[in-house]
């Protein structure tokens, strides 16, 4: 059977930046290992399969998969998948158009914003299903250091201090002190995998932060590697940013408010990304986030499978 699918580079404005994903149109009837062996076969960090929606006033069904296992949610393919659908039911680009769905996936319903302007890349926005919360465990900032070829000095900034976060996919975010620790450390899989803990049966993710940034625009720059989903490093990471959310409002104490920010990320793979990030705070606590980014089409095709 071939099934039509694209690929779209999300979190970017330019054809080949940002981090590529594959958009599977044509979903329904695979089953869990058929889905794996694709994502695997076209060794991108994320591939998404789209399926009909359980609830008839949705717009679809997501099944997200790394190359290495099934994600219960993700950003970059909630973001690209969105403008994906939203492009591909309205092709006529002469006009704009701002469209509101909600897509399943398996983190629960998530509700996304798509903007369509005629001449420039589409925007798309999405609620956080579920907000970030802290996962308490004893981590080992040496040992972290050591993971990442650096002085454990470096490790930390200001109130920020390693800690596991998650909105849906846990992460081990680890402040170090500046973007230059940030471009020059080294990852380290077997050290890492030695001085982590498993957080819901998988290996914790590495999301490297630090405040400032090299594009002037973005207040945070970041790193994410993730060999346990078969990816080495990842150019633009939704959920890491969701789960970071938690992480700023906490170690910098956020007041009520509305904060918006950029995150870039993949600088140092030759992929910026940049990834929008609004925190809602009220009564000392988020009461909503959003990420969003923009997207563009680089190939389509079929599979044959």
């Amino acid at each position: 059977m071939a099934r039509s699918y694209s690929v779209y580079d999300v979190f970017t404005d330019s054809k080949l930046a940002g981090n590529p994903l594959a958009v599977v149109f044509d979903g329904d009837g695979l089953g869990d290992a058929a889905m794996q062996d694709i994502a695997k076969e076209l060794n991108l960090s994320e591939t998404v399969f789209v399926q009909p929606a359980e609830n008839p006033a949705h717009a679809a069904r997501l099944r997200i998969f790394t190359p290495g296992r099934e994600l219960p949610f993700a950003g970059h393919p909630t973001v690209g998948a969105a403008i994906a659908l939203a492009e591909r039911a309205n092709g006529d680009r002469s006009r704009e158009m701002d469209i509101v769905s909600v897509l399943e996936e398996a983190v629960g319903p998530v509700r996304c914003a798509v903007r369509l302007r005629e001449g420039r890349a589409s925007f798309a926005e999405f609620d956080l299903p579920r907000k970030s919360a802290q996962i308490a465990m004893p981590l080992d900032r040496a040992a972290i250091a050591d993971a990442l070829s650096l002085n454990a000095t470096e490790i930390g900034f200001e109130n920020h201090v390693p800690s596991i976060w998650s909105a849906g996919v846990p992460f081990l975010l680890v402040p170090v002190h500046d973007v230059g620790c940030a471009e020059r450390l080294e990852f380290d899989p077997q050290l890492w995998e030695k001085t982590v803990p498993f957080v819901d049966g998988a290996l914790a993710s590495a999301y490297i932060y630090c405040r400032g940034a090299i594009n002037h625009t973005a207040k945070f720059h970041a790193r994410m590697f993730a060999t346990g989903m078969g990816i080495v490093e990842d150019p633009a990471t939704g959920s890491a940013v969701a789960a970071l959310s938690g992480a700023i409002r906490h170690f910098d104490a956020l007041p009520d408010g509305h904060y918006p920010m950029v995150i870039e990320q993949g600088v140092e793979m030759g992929r910026p990304s940049f990834i929008h990030l609004h925190i809602d705070v009220d009564g000392g606590d988020i009461s909503n986030a959003r990420i969003g980014g923009q997207a563009v089409r680089v190939a389509t095709g079929f599979l044959d499978i």
